[in-house]
């Protein structure tokens, strides 16, 4: 009797053959990643700061390599890896932030705001007095200010090192009152440093300052080197200030018994500003709120200058203020002296 030779299955072809490489590679990839992420959580968040958390990371691999040695089916694998990263996500995730820490003396208090009609006020308002000589004379003070008399908005856009970072300070005028500023910053440690990477974790709580401009303004322009501050007035109504006004003061207030923590892409100085805006007014998603070096020319395009007659180019440098800054050091007119010039503020 014949019989049929067995059926033989394709060989796949050279696009079928790189199709399953690539796929085979961007699996492992995958599964790459959220080690890589777990060794920034253990060097960053781990419990024992310093060398300790470099050991707790040698002993993690090593154990994650033992696991996956031992592992003699594609399932075991699977559970192993598994096991090792919910050791570290696990614990990372019950990291809670708080405001009792020993903080670095520009971190030291934590502002709150009471509201009483018209009238706000603020305590643990910093306005730190800094010598050209490199004293600091730490000031934190109590402050009211009344709603009816706030005018407007102003911008001080804070560069230093890259063109594609900056620090936004929103500046609230309530005339014959001030200035009412706001900066939102990582609440640093003593001894602590700034690290973008260590920003994508849980190092850092984030903070909340308000404060004289004197204080924020002439720390950057006067006293920190190679930083550069410009100067911009914002297109807003007396009552769509006190809208973005009263934002800042629900945050501070929530703040005070639910503390934050930071995230360079999240929860940094730009994105938290979004956050705490009504939906209908924050600023559109776009990746300038990340890149805030950039910011300017985002609310060039969305219309936020109050001058819309100059290029962007032309109101930066007109706004550029370190020179006005430096001339007005000791000056209790700062504010006045700084707008001087710049479009927007009169002669």
């Amino acid at each position: 009797m014949e019989t049929s030779p067995a059926p033989t299955r394709d060989r796949p072809g050279p696009v079928r053959k790189a199709l399953l490489v690539i796929g085979r590679q961007s699996l492992r990839l995958l599964m790459l990643l959220p080690g890589l992420w777990c060794l920034g959580a253990i060097h960053f968040d781990g419990p024992l700061p310093g060398g300790g958390n470099i050991v707790l990371t040698i002993l993690w691999v090593a154990l994650a390599v033992f696991l996956m040695l031992r592992a003699r089916t594609r399932r075991d694998r699977g559970l192993s890896y598994a096991a090792v990263l919910s050791l570290v996500i696990l614990p990372w995730l019950c990291k809670r932030p708080s405001n009792d820490r020993d903080w670095a003396p520009e971190y030291a208090r934590t502002a709150n705001a009471t509201v009483d009609g018209d009238a706000v006020t603020f305590t643990n308002y910093r306005n730190f007095d800094y010598a050209l000589d490199g004293t600091v004379t730490e000031r934190w003070e109590t402050r009211t200010v009344h709603l009816s008399k706030l005018r407007g908005i102003d911008l001080f856009l804070n560069y230093w090192g890259s063109p594609l970072i900056a620090h936004p300070i929103f500046s609230f005028d309530f005339g014959d009152e001030g200035h009412i500023a706001f900066s939102i910053e990582t609440r640093r440690e003593k001894g602590e440093t700034f690290t973008t990477l260590g920003g994508l974790y849980k190092l850092y709580e984030l903070t909340y300052l308000v404060g004289d401009e004197r204080d924020f303004v002439r720390v950057r322009t006067n006293i920190r080197e190679d930083e550069d501050a410009y100067l911009f007035k914002l297109d807003a109504t007396p009552e769509e200030a006190r809208k973005r006004f009263m934002e800042y003061v629900g945050q501070i207030q929530v703040m005070v018994d639910e503390p934050r923590f930071y995230n360079v892409i999240t929860a940094n100085c730009t994105t938290a500003i979004r956050s705490q805006m009504e939906m209908e007014k924050a600023l559109v998603p776009d990746y300038r709120l990340i890149l805030n070096g950039k910011l300017d020319e985002l609310l060039e395009d969305l219309g936020f200058f109050a001058v819309k007659d100059l290029p962007l180019a032309e109101l930066k440098r007109r706004g550029h203020i370190n020179e006005r800054a430096m001339e007005a050091q000791d000056d209790p007119d700062f504010s006045k002296r700084v707008r001087e010039g710049v479009p927007g503020f009169g002669p």
